[in-house]
């Protein structure tokens, strides 16, 4: 990581991208240079090519559990997500228009929900607990005769609380509805086997495991009702047209590969600097709140909510000491509001404004989070000190009984 200032930088934000490993490097440069083939052509530099997509598409589908032929390489998880609930809904329509997913998604599936409402489909967005967490009884309670297809995260990028996926597929599946994932934010930390996990699609991104950017997977169970929603060539068996990313997806693969081998390791090392910092933070700062669950999160997410101090403020601080992080809140039209999932959450607004994410990674020590803690600490204090609220008494914490009101019921959405 780059210098800032006299102190090497920090970089805690690798739930927005990581850093390409150097073995995923090296694997992918000679598919930018000497083997640099069009991996449709008949020559050798095109045969060489596919041999190196065919071996990581075999790579991809040892870590998932699944064969060969149902993995197709795309883009990145947006394409996938994309890809995934438009083909699904589209290729269902005969059968129904109905779709369920949560409050909390990535806004690659949400937009992409919205999207298909225009078209008369309708869609029922689950709420959560205050934790995060989706109860299956919720989804199988939103199941109608007309639901073609639940998507349902295995983890969340904001927050890292864990979905039971597990039981929500046993609910899609006595039902004999497809089920889809994002799991992204999962890749690399949590267990990739779909027929453990019983999802019929399953969404990835490779720059989010030290892969590179640009590079997707979109895995469909074979037999699953699905359109393709790319056209204009033969690739991807016929699935995704355009001409496939070898580097890139020759870097996916390596990258997966890795980190399932390093898996064991590599979480007792992340779970170590998460526990620290969510101890250090709430030991050390008062008014402040862990958001998502408490233990059901991923290994290397930290996340917080401060009361009297906004989320954008917070990171100008840590910038200026070299650390950056990030914020579920975001400056729209003048105005600083909290992130969809924070507000699914049952935050105050006041108190969700104030978001703090640290998402820690393989290169990351303690003597960093030490560091983190140091400056985080005064510069909360600082900016709570220039607030006018923070002279009000301090209400409950996060947890309490009675603290923050449980999310309302499901919202249903779209043309009838």
């Amino acid at each position: 990581m780059r210098e800032s200032g006299t102190q090497p930088a920090i970089y805690l934000d690798h739930a927005a991208t990581t850093p390409v490993r150097p073995e995923v490097l090296a694997a992918m440069l000679p598919y930018w240079t000497d083997r640099a083939g069009n991996p449709s052509s008949v020559y050798q530099a095109g045969r060489e090519a596919r041999r190196a997509i065919d071996t990581a598409r075999e790579e991809v589908s040892a870590v998932l559990g699944a064969r060969p032929q149902e993995i197709i390489f795309t883009s990145g998880g947006t394409e996938s997500d994309n890809a995934a609930i438009k083909g699904v809904a589209l290729a269902s329509r005969a059968r129904g228009n109905h779709i369920i997913t949560t409050k909390i998604e990535h806004h690659a599936v949400l937009h992409t929900c919205e999207w298909l409402e225009q078209f008369g489909f309708e869609t029922t967005y689950v709420s959560v607990d205050r934790h995060g967490l989706v109860d299956p009884a919720d989804v199988a309670a939103a199941i109608t005769e007309k639901t073609v297809l639940i998507s349902v995260m295995y983890a969340n990028n904001e927050i890292g609380t864990i979905e039971p996926l597990a039981e929500i597929a046993r609910v899609a599946r006595g039902r004999k509805i497809p089920f889809h994932t994002d799991a992204v934010q999962a890749a690399g930390a949590l267990d990739l086997g779909v027929n453990r996990l019983g999802v019929d699609l399953l969404s990835l991104s490779g720059h989010k495991f030290y892969g590179p950017k640009g590079v997707g997977v979109l895995y469909v169970r074979s037999g699953t009702r699905w359109q393709p929603q790319q056209q204009g060539g033969a690739q991807e068996r016929n699935r995704r047209a355009g001409t496939e990313n070898t580097a890139g997806i020759v870097g996916l693969a390596t990258a997966l590969r890795l980190a399932y081998a390093d898996l064991p390791a590599a979480n007792v090392h992340l779970q170590g600097l998460r526990d620290r910092l969510i101890a250090g933070v709430l030991g050390s700062i008062p008014r402040c709140e862990l958001t998502g669950h408490p233990t059901q999160r991923l290994p290397n997410n930290a996340s917080f909510a401060f009361h009297h101090v906004e989320g954008e403020s917070i990171l100008l601080s840590l910038d200026m000491k070299g650390i950056f992080a990030s914020s579920g809140s975001a400056c729209t039209s003048g105005a600083l509001e909290p992130s969809h999932v924070i507000a699914a959450l049952g935050l105050p607004p006041e108190l969700a404004r104030g978001s703090l994410r640290l998402t820690v990674g393989r290169e990351n020590t303690p003597a960093e989070i030490d560091r983190v803690l140091a400056e985080l600490t005064p510069a909360i204090a600082a900016l709570q000190a220039m607030s006018p609220a923070s002279l009000e008494p301090q209400g409950p914490r996060l947890g309490a009984s009675g603290a923050v009101p449980e999310p309302g019921a499901a919202v249903v959405a779209g043309r009838s």
